[in-house]
């Protein structure tokens, strides 16, 4: 199925209109400090890694690049990891954004789930509110989602 097969199969569905839309001001890009949350079940070599069924999280410092990827989907080709961590973590691209003044800081934690599972209402429910109260605490205003 294309495309424009799926954008045809859907054109006359009728979008919702809200009364009142529920929205935040956004502190400017160049101020805001910018946090990762990745799917690929990195994790530093200290830490526990990930097992199947774990919804949790673990915390990623910026300062470190020794991350260990743990995601084992059959569908998933490590090869790009591999030769540059910035494909499912891209770290290095945020520092450059800060150092250009795009973007404020890069928060010092970032959070990496593990994104190959099949229940994911304790993510919906638990450890994902949990994670965001966590980056709120660090005072982060945008998150970078890489789903892997």
């Amino acid at each position: 199925m294309t495309d424009s097969d799926v954008k045809a199969m859907t054109a006359d569905i009728e979008v919702p209109s809200f009364k009142v839309a529920a929205f935040t001001s956004p502190v400017k890009l160049s101020e805001a400090k910018v946090a990762i949350v990745t799917s690929a079940s990195l994790h530093h070599p200290d830490d526990e890694g990930f097992s199947p069924g774990d919804v949790g999280y673990r915390v990623l410092e910026s300062n470190k690049r020794d991350y260990v990827l743990g995601h084992w989907s059959p569908n998933f080709d490590a090869i790009g990891y591999a030769l540059d961590i910035n494909t499912v973590f891209p770290i290095d691209r945020l520092d450059e954004l800060a150092a250009r003044g795009i973007i404020g800081s890069v928060s010092d934690k970032h959070l990496s789930y593990a994104g190959n599972q099949f229940e994911l209402s304790a993510i919906r429910m638990d450890s994902g509110p949990a994670g965001a109260k966590f980056l709120k605490e660090q005072d982060v205003d945008i998150v970078l989602l890489t789903p892997v």
